[in-house]
Parts: C-alpha cells; structure tokens; sequence
C-alpha cells in the first residue's frame, strides 16, 4: 500500500474520531442541561441548579445554586414575571437593584456595575453584575435588611411581547464566580414559546 493511501485512511480515521468525540461532547452539555418553561418562553437550567417551589406568587421560578467551596451559603436565583406593562422599566429595575449594595470605598454602586445589552431570539436582554455587600431590604417594604459583605448579583431583565422577565441570581461571590457562565449560558437559551 502507498504511503497517500495510508495516509488518506489514517486521517479519516482521525476526523470519524474527532466526529465522535465531539458528538459525545454535544450529549454530554445537553445532558447537562433541564429544559425551563416560563410560559412565553423556555430556557435551559444547569442540571445541579435545584429548582423549588416559589415562595409567592410574584415569583415565576426559583433555584438554589451550589456554594463553592468556602462560602458560607448557596447562591439563590428568582424569576418574576408580573405580566405585559408590569414591573417597572429596565432603567428602573438597574436603579434599584444598585441599593441593594455599598460598596466598601462608599462609591456609588451604579459606578461599579457592569451593564450590557444584547438580543436573544429577538428579544432584548439586559444584564448587570454587581459586587459589594448585600443589603437588600429581607422582604419588600420590611424595614430589616441583609448585611451580607463579599456578595455578588447577576441580574436580568428579559424584554418578551407579553411583558418583561427579570432573573435575579445573589450570593456569596465565589459562588457567584463558578456559577457566572452557566447564568449567562441559561439567559442565552431563552427562547419564544
């Protein structure tokens, strides 16, 4: 046999090989993934997120996010949905999720939050993440508020034809470090029903 001919057979090899591999990759991050049904839309969860039952009727969905080793507690994320023209404008929602941290020069936190703004499936998409500590009011119009320093927030506001979305994922920041790529890959998933 030439050696073209043994070469030609030992690339196929290597690219049915490659194919495999990759497709095996392909089931793997699906395999990983728990599809999310909202309604208007879909997403798709990391599987170790544990869902729970919502703890009111504002809130569309919740998750527990596991705690990275050495932070104190889990990371929680909530979904509300208040309906077409409801809760409040992307502006407004930016604003108040910036009270909800001091930031430890005493900065104003809206200075150190990173917003951006994108489409998916047609849809606009903002996020902000934000560091500092956590002192966001323990229920809305409750006069007690959390004292949680070291905490970080992913947060988004999901704008669909039936009103917007907003997903709010808080905890401690290295939690918040591991679990910051599969929150962007769930808010990339959405999709319209």
């Amino acid at each position: 046999m030439s050696r073209s001919i043994k070469s030609m057979r030992r690339l196929n090899e290597i690219l049915r090989m490659s194919f495999c591999l990759a497709a095996l990759a392909c089931q793997s991050q699906s395999a990983k993934r728990q599809p999310v049904d909202l309604g208007v839309i879909t997403l798709q969860a990391d599987t170790e997120w544990r869902a729970s039952t919502p703890g009111s009727n504002m809130r569309k969905a919740q998750f527990t996010l596991p705690r990275a080793t050495g932070d104190p507690e889990d990371a929680e994320l909530i979904i509300y949905y208040f309906g077409a023209g409801q809760g409040g404008s992307v502006e407004a929602n930016l604003e108040r999720w910036y009270t909800q941290f001091a930031q430890p020069d005493s900065s104003a936190s809206a200075d150190k939050a990173q917003v951006t703004r994108e489409t998916v499936d047609g849809m606009e998409l903002t996020t902000v993440d934000l560091s500092g500590t956590y002192i966001a009011p323990v229920m809305p119009g409750s006069a007690e508020s959390y004292n949680k320093p070291n905490f970080r927030m992913l947060a988004a506001v999901l704008e669909t034809s039936e009103g917007p979305y907003f997903f709010k994922l808080v905890g401690p920041e290295q939690t918040l470090a591991q679990s910051a790529q599969s929150f962007s890959q769930f808010m990339k998933s959405a999709r319209k029903k």
